[in-house]
C-alpha cells in the first residue's frame, strides 16, 4: 500500500480495489498526527491487508487516541477490530447510526466509543475537529470533518471517483490525473454511490454544499480520490450540478453470463459448448 504524507502532519493510506466496468477505484485512510493522533477510516476488509501493519509504518498504533469512522461500510472498517486491539486507549469517533449498523456484524465496544452529530466538535490536543454531513455519500450515517486548525476537510465518499489505472488510483495528488477524465470520474461516481440525487430538491442540494463553502478548505481527503490541494471550489462546483442526475444502472445477468462466457478456455470470447 502506498503511503503519501501530503502535510508534515497528515499521511495517506492508499489502496484500491478495480471495479469491474467503473474503474481502479482509490481507497484511503489518514493518519493526523494530532497531539493525540487520529486515524481515519481503517481500510479493506480484505485477508491480505494488515492495516495494523500499515498504520505501523508511520505511527507506533499504541500512540492512536481516536479512530475516526466516517461509516461503516467494509471499505472502511476492514482493520478497525486489530487497530482497537493495537491501541488499548484509542476511542472510536462516530455516530449513533453507524453503531447501530456495526452490531449487526460485530459490535463496537461501548465502553470505547465517542458519540458525534454533525455540527458537533473534538478537541484532539492540539487542535479541533467538527463534523459535518459530506453534501453526497451512500450511507446515512456518514460524518466527515474540518480540520480546524489547518483547513483540512476529510470528507469521506464525497468527491469521490474512479481513475483509468491503479497508478492514478494510487497517485499522491489528483493533479495526475487529466481535467476532463477527473470531471467524468466524479460526476459517475456521484450517481454510483448516491443515486438518490436524481430525486432532490435542486435548490436544497446546492446549499448542502455550503459548508465547504464557506470553509474554503486547502485540501481535500476523501476515501476515493487522490489527495486534492486547491480543488475544493472547482470540486463543490462541479458535484452541485447533479441534481437530477440519472442513476447508475449497473450489468444484468445477461451481461454478467458474456463476462463469464468470456473466460472460458479457448472461448474466444463466446460460451465453451
Amino acid at each position: 500500500m502506498p503511503i503519501h504524507r501530503v502535510r508534515p502532519d497528515i499521511s495517506v493510506l492508499n489502496d484500491s480495489l478495480e471495479v469491474p466496468g467503473i474503474g481502479h477505484l482509490p481507497v484511503n485512510a489518514f493518519v493526523l498526527f494530532a497531539s493525540q493522533p487520529v486515524v481515519v477510516d481503517s481500510g479493506l476488509g480484505l485477508p491480505d491487508r494488515n492495516f495494523v501493519e500499515v498504520v505501523g509504518s508511520v505511527l507506533d498504533p499504541a500512540d492512536v487516541r481516536w479512530i475516526w469512522l466516517t461509516h461503516p461500510d467494509r471499505d472502511h472498517t476492514g482493520g478497525i477490530f486489530d487497530l482497537l486491539a493495537a491501541a488499548p486507549e484509542a476511542r472510536v469517533v462516530t455516530t449513533f447510526l453507524s453503531v447501530g449498523f456495526m452490531s449487526c456484524e460485530r459490535p463496537l465496544p461501548l465502553d470505547r466509543l465517542h458519540l458525534i452529530n454533525p455540527g458537533q466538535s473534538l478537541d484532539v490536543g492540539d487542535r479541533t475537529l467538527t463534523a459535518f454531513r459530506p453534501p453526497l455519500f451512500d450511507n446515512p450515517s456518514t460524518v466527515g470533518f474540518f480540520d480546524d486548525r489547518t483547513g483540512v476537510c476529510f470528507s469521506s465518499d464525497c468527491f469521490g471517483g474512479p481513475m483509468l489505472s491503479a497508478e492514478l488510483a494510487q497517485a499522491d495528488h489528483v493533479g495526475a490525473v487529466d481535467e476532463e477524465d477527473l470531471r467524468a470520474a466524479q460526476l459517475l461516481w456521484a450517481t454510483v454511490d448516491s443515486p438518490w440525487v436524481q430525486n432532490v430538491d435542486v435548490e436544497k442540494f446546492r446549499g448542502s454544499f455550503q459548508p465547504i463553502r464557506e470553509r474554503e478548505p486547502e485540501l481535500v481527503l476523501s476515501t476515493h480520490l487522490p489527495p486534492a490541494p486547491g480543488m475544493a471550489a472547482t470540486m463543490t462546483d462541479r458535484l452541485a450540478s447533479v441534481a437530477g442526475a440519472s442513476a447508475f444502472v449497473g450489468p444484468d445477468q445477461e451481461a454478467l453470463e458474456q463476462m463469464l462466457a468470456g473466460f472460458e478456455p479457448g472461448g474466444g470470447g463466446q460460451p465453451a459448448p
